[in-house]
């Protein structure tokens, strides 16, 4: 993660705050009153409403903090046009591979408010490896998820198959048995949506995870290295290679497991309307297919994993959202008799509030800026918990975790989150079309080495530009 090392920023950043509070250690210096403004995408204002009162009633010098929704295909431009004017917010979410795009736009946590030591037993690796650079945080995760087979237990039951498959040979057979193709040879039943990239949800995340299990190396942080052989034992493998041949062969005319192609309809819908029997994505669409169709029986099980373990990795990938805060506040006018609110102040306030949200459980510190002493609140309610009850999102927390691995539906995606690792990149969104043409090329016809060794160099040129 050579890119996001800025060992300079961050001695800075100390050095500031070191001189912050040597500077305001005043017995006569006055209370200050601040707001905090929050911006994100999918959660609605009404899920931050009780959060955020309980979050000033127990924190004083938080008078108000508002949160704004914003349409998400906008919403990175959005975020860099408001940095660069000026009129950003104090908090905002990013997506997890964002954060090497916003690294030099965001300020890390002070460390007597969240520190390496305290983040990482509390969640799980992946949010632990994405968020930490350098034993700092400059990220904090309310939520996480990861993917997980979903299928249709109508088709299951009439095929006789009494247990969704756990590994991809296995998946392989099921596959094998629920296709269903006509007289013209046209997909009445796929199997599985699984193969092309067009008409896939998320097809780079199912071809980075395949990668990951088979011992890729995705990148080392200076360069894009999915395309290279590694060791497994006396075995040379090509991990990249065998993924995209093995994903790309379910929409292969003639091959065993042919299932599907780009002819089908999206991948969502075709699995809503009962046309495929199985189905890999994240939990936020679990109520999507369910509103779509509410008569559809089906349920969720982990991720296949692969068969030879030690040829392979238990992996899955995850999606979600991080806070981050801004490097620069738009300040409140100081009140009389108050302390003048500095950049520096609000900045601490913004990853008081980003720590209650996240990490900090029903009884939360809050560290006082001015002298370092903590003073422990307890709140009416766990402020994480009641978000994920509000969004009805999976926990990054490990506690949380913990609690619903057995439930029937968030079981498998936290179990997942254990799992789950993802790889660093810049220009994240480029580089997953990337990976979609690469699937979409050997679709075409074109051979996988030739697709594989393009798709890594452009992804390079991407990352390094």
């Amino acid at each position: 993660m050579a890119f996001l090392r800025h060992r300079f920023s961050v001695l800075l950043l100390v050095l500031v705050g070191v001189l912050f509070l040597a500077g305001c250690k005043n017995k006569n210096v006055q209370r200050y009153e601040t707001t905090l403004s929050v911006w994100g995408v999918f959660d609605n204002e009404t899920d931050y409403s009780d959060i955020n009162r309980m979050y000033s009633e127990a924190h004083e010098p938080v008078s108000r903090v508002q949160y704004r929704k914003f349409t998400v295909d906008t919403y990175k431009e959005d975020l860099i046009d408001a940095l660069a004017s000026g009129n950003n917010p104090d908090i905002f979410m990013i997506h997890s591979t964002w954060l090497p795009d916003f690294v030099d736009k965001i300020s890390p946590a002070p460390q007597q408010i969240l520190d390496a030591n305290t983040v990482v037993p509390l969640v799980a690796d992946v949010v632990a490896t994405d968020t930490i650079v350098d034993g700092v945080v400059y990220g904090a995760a309310p939520s996480l998820d990861s993917l997980s087979l979903y299928y249709n237990k109508d088709i299951f039951n009439s095929a006789g198959i009494t247990a969704p498959p756990a590994t991809w040979s296995a998946f392989d057979d099921v596959v094998k048995a629920l296709t269903r193709i006509d007289a013209n040879g046209q997909i009445t039943q796929a199997g599985a949506t699984f193969g092309t990239a067009n008409n896939v949800n998320r097809p780079m995340d199912l071809l980075s995870v395949l990668m990951m299990q088979g011992g890729a190396e995705m990148s080392d942080g200076a360069s894009i290295t999915f395309d290279e052989t590694v060791r497994a034992g006396s075995e040379t493998l090509s991990p990249g290679k065998d993924a995209l041949l093995y994903y790309s062969s379910f929409a292969r005319g003639g091959s065993r497991v042919y299932t599907w192609n780009q002819r089908q309809d999206y991948s969502i819908d075709a699995f809503t309307q009962g046309r495929a029997a199985m189905t890999i994505s994240y939990s936020y669409h679990y109520n999507t297919i369910r509103a779509k169709n509410e008569q559809l029986n089906f349920a969720v099980a982990p991720l296949p994993q692969i068969d030879n373990e030690t040829l392979g990795q238990q992996v899955n990938y995850p999606s979600y959202w991080m806070f981050v805060v801004a490097k620069n506040h738009s300040l409140p006018a100081a009140k009389e008799g108050r302390q003048v609110v500095t950049n520096e102040l609000q900045s601490w306030e913004s990853w008081q509030y980003i720590k209650a949200i996240t990490y900090g459980g029903k009884n939360v510190a809050y560290a006082d800026p001015f002298t370092g002493v903590e003073k422990v609140v307890a709140l009416p309610q766990d402020l994480n918990a009641l978000y994920l009850e509000k969004t009805g999102k999976p926990p990054a927390r490990k506690d949380l975790i913990a609690s619903l691995r057995d439930d029937p539906l968030f079981g498998p995606f936290v179990r997942g989150n254990l799992i789950a690792r993802s790889w660093q990149r810049r220009n994240s969104d480029a580089i997953d079309q990337v990976l979609a043409d690469m699937i979409t090329a050997v679709n075409a016809g074109s051979a996988v080495d030739r697709a594989l060794q393009e798709g890594s160099s452009k992804a390079q040129q991407i990352h390094t530009r």
